[in-house]
């Protein structure tokens, strides 16, 4: 019991420490973002870019949105956390007033906008191809931190507690499992960080078949159904999910985050997981708010 509790205390100092590292740096980042509200553009980081050759732009976590300062230049987001940026290619078939926008001693400014910063790039014309640079990571020391009412997390920060946790090995028995077909669904622990909750769930497979996932859906119900007609059901959606993993054989953990939320005793939250296959095998797991309350917060 007493290596247990160790073990348990571990876990959560090893996630206070990273909530403190996520605040301090949130802190830092405030004071410096107060002390230099401005940037001008002679301040930016230049980028040199060429005709013909594209430049990626690659950030650390997902980007929102780009702005172009000018015609000159053109772009798109090729995935999520990476932006392609061009010169603006002009035919002959181009107006002269296209022609004439397109001015190659001022491409402009590129504003990249992610979850919890954004960074800006004055870009110059480098007349020799062949020492264009065609991707760059964003650096720390471009990033200017945004501010928003209340500390929320970053899909980076999210995906940084997740892997904390499951860095950890369970420790005690699952606060809650249920046994079918061969399947079995266990909720590891519930840890709540501000406003999220993070799901450490297992799943585990005794059968020679395969499990290929359909869906694994979350929602509140009523816990007591009289009627059919009557039974009201509130889907759950992950804000994010560690692992989107398809298929699995023996066993598969992950981690779901959801926003803080509370459901009355006459509710439970229902846990369903569905399979792709005809034959179907499906498990469902009942979750009282008792359980819920168990939750090691931080």
């Amino acid at each position: 019991m007493t290596k247990n509790l160790k073990k348990t205390t571990m876990i959560k100092n090893s996630i206070k420490n990273l909530m403190c590292g996520i605040f301090l740096f949130s802190s830092a980042s405030t004071f410096a973002q107060t002390e230099t509200p401005e940037k001008r553009v002679t301040d930016l980081t230049s980028l040199e870019i060429s005709r013909g050759v594209s430049l990626h732009i690659i950030s650390p976590e997902p980007i929102q949105f780009v702005d172009l300062s000018t015609n000159n230049l053109t772009g798109d987001l090729p995935a999520e956390n990476i932006a392609r940026i061009k010169i603006t290619e002009v035919s002959d078939s181009d107006s002269l007033a296209t022609k004439k926008d397109i001015d190659i001693n001022d491409l402009g400014v590129i504003t990249i906008v992610c979850q919890s910063y954004m960074a800006q790039y004055k870009v110059n014309y480098l007349d020799f191809k062949r020492d264009a640079v065609t991707n760059i990571q964003i650096q720390p020391e471009d990033m200017q931190p945004l501010e928003y009412p209340k500390l929320a997390f970053s899909s980076t920060e999210l995906q940084k507690f997740s892997l904390n946790i499951l860095r950890q090995k369970i420790i005690n028995k699952p606060m809650r499992e249920v046994k079918s077909l061969k399947l079995t669904m266990q909720i590891n622990n519930v840890y709540v960080v501000n406003d999220y909750m993070f799901l450490d769930m297992t799943f585990l497979n005794s059968s020679n078949l395969g499990y290929d996932i359909d869906a694994l859906k979350f929602s509140v119900e009523d816990k007591k159904i009289y009627k059919a007609t009557n039974n009201q059901s509130i889907a759950l959606i992950p804000v994010y999910q560690l692992y989107n993993q398809k298929q699995f054989r023996k066993s598969y953990r992950n981690i779901y985050v959801f926003k803080k939320f509370t459901y009355p005793n006459s509710k439970v939250m229902k846990i369903r997981l569905l399979e792709e296959q005809l034959s179907g095998r499906a498990i469902e797991m009942t979750v009282k708010y008792s359980d819920i309350l168990k939750a090691d917060t931080f």
